[in-house]
């Protein structure tokens, strides 16, 4: 009798990183903790500095979510779901995407949304059960966040 083997290999992984723009803003940080610093002393001043900037950066990026489809798992940040319970994903840019994170949003939806990422995914969520209608989800390639998303149901 042979175990059937289940398909959990990652057919789509993102990480919505914060843009340079961000990470430099955040760094800044660093130098002005440092003038709080220079009576201690210069050396001090730029150490903790750097140190704060390097730690802000990095803090930045560890904390950012993942955008997955593992399987027939969707996962987008700490949520997830089987995508068997998911209708066709609609792949927005522009001004749809803009409308769609903005007034277009659902109040009973599902939203993983960064600044600065101009793709969105919208997900229908078909499981009766669910109070969640669906899924919006901020993507830097969303059609091929949709595309995994279509291929994991079948």
């Amino acid at each position: 009798m042979q175990n059937p083997t289940t398909d959990a290999r990652t057919h789509y992984r993102e990480r919505l990183a914060p843009s340079l723009r961000l990470l430099v803003t955040v760094a800044l940080a660093g130098p002005m903790v440092s003038l709080i610093f220079v009576p201690v002393g210069s050396t001090v001043a730029l150490v903790v500095g750097a140190a704060v900037s390097a730690v802000l950066v990095i803090l930045f990026v560890v904390a950012t979510p993942v955008v997955s489809v593992e399987g027939s798992v969707l996962r987008a940040g700490r949520a997830h779901i089987d995508t068997t319970y998911l209708g066709d994903p609609i792949v927005l840019t522009a001004e749809e995407a803009r409308e769609a994170r903005g007034p277009g949003l659902p109040a009973r939806g599902w939203h993983l949304i960064r600044g600065g990422i101009d793709g969105v995914v919208v997900v229908p969520n078909i499981d009766p059960a669910d109070p969640v209608v669906s899924w919006t989800i901020s993507s830097r390639t969303p059609d091929r966040l949709a595309a995994a998303i279509r291929a994991s149901r079948s």
